[in-house]
């Protein structure tokens, strides 16, 4: 037997508007309850949990867009979710709105151990959407305007009860240079947590291939960083938007070992071995003795695309 870590995916079905924190907290404890039965150590919740997905509209006033943001974490209504965790002796991580005492405001997923205590977080980088009022869609993505791009990198973190962990967000897992980076602190585990629609207003032809681009990606991912992966979905009809599901823990060989089969709150569980990371980061993705850093110069110093002359 290798360094096993049972793992749960939390999916969450939708949050309307009108759900309150105390609400969603609520089903998150049932969550965890849930998967403290089953044996796991370390669950995994979705993107921007606790609220609906608020990127959706167009907010001008102060007062009703700072009601979606955690000033302080734990606070009084997300408290029993951290003390609950503690008495089950459960991890988790949560994807939360943030703003910082300073008033800066990020899309935030945070580690917590199963003593309760904060262990780290990540602030997503890849911010999808646009900043400006576009009226003509169905329903907005404002995730540039209501979110700075995160400050803090991509940290891993070492822990006793999950192997070496690192963190994205929804869009990150799209981006390849998201993995590597973590690939390169040897992360055996990827929490992911997303609120993808069905419906792309700007290209609405890719619609049909939602499911399979959400798990071609972090499939990719995990294969080629030598990793788990651990995809959770805020999923169904959410605000009258359509979200995927198909939360997913994959093996560092790319295969899915569990996911959900609904669009409502679920549980899917793995025994991940940490071990069978070692075989991908010794062999085919043996970085140190593959990679080639001096020929990737395009990477870092060019944003966009430049078509040779």
């Amino acid at each position: 037997m290798g360094r096993e870590v049972v793992v749960g995916a939390g999916q969450l079905g939708p949050v309307q508007r009108d759900h309150t924190r105390a609400d969603v907290v609520e089903r998150l404890i049932a969550l965890l309850r849930r998967a403290a039965g089953l044996g796991v150590e370390l669950v995994v919740f979705p993107e921007l949990a606790l609220t609906t997905f608020f990127p959706r509209w167009w907010i001008t006033d102060p007062a009703e867009l700072d009601a979606w943001y955690e000033t302080e974490l734990p606070g009084p209504v997300t408290k029993p979710l951290w003390d609950e965790a503690a008495r089950l002796g459960v991890g988790f991580v949560l994807g939360v709105a943030e703003k910082t005492p300073e008033g800066r405001r990020f899309n935030t997923s945070i580690l917590v151990g199963p003593d309760g205590v904060e262990v780290g977080r990540y602030r997503k980088i890849h911010l999808p959407g646009h900043r400006d009022h576009e009226p003509w869609r169905a329903f907005q993505h404002l995730e540039k305007r209501y979110f700075e791009v995160g400050d803090l990198g991509f940290p891993a973190y070492r822990t006793p009860f999950a192997g070496i962990v690192g963190m994205l967000l929804c869009n990150d897992r799209r981006w390849p240079e998201a993995y590597r980076m973590l690939g390169l602190q040897g992360v055996e585990l990827v929490c992911i947590g997303y609120n993808t629609p069905v419906h792309n207003p700007p290209a609405p032809e890719h619609d049909q291939f939602g499911d399979f681009h959400n798990h071609l990606v972090m499939q990719a991912g995990a294969y080629q960083n030598a990793t788990f992966v651990v995809g959770v979905a805020k999923a169904g009809t959410e605000e009258g938007v359509d979200h995927i599901g198909g939360s997913a823990i994959i093996a560092p060989s790319g295969a899915i070992v569990a996911r959900c089969t609904t669009l409502g709150d679920e549980l899917a569980v793995a025994v991940c071995d940490l071990d069978l990371c070692r075989s991908y980061a010794t062999s085919v993705f043996d970085l140190a003795a593959h990679r080639q850093p001096d020929q990737y110069g395009l990477i870092v110093e060019r944003r966009g695309v430049v078509p040779p002359a």
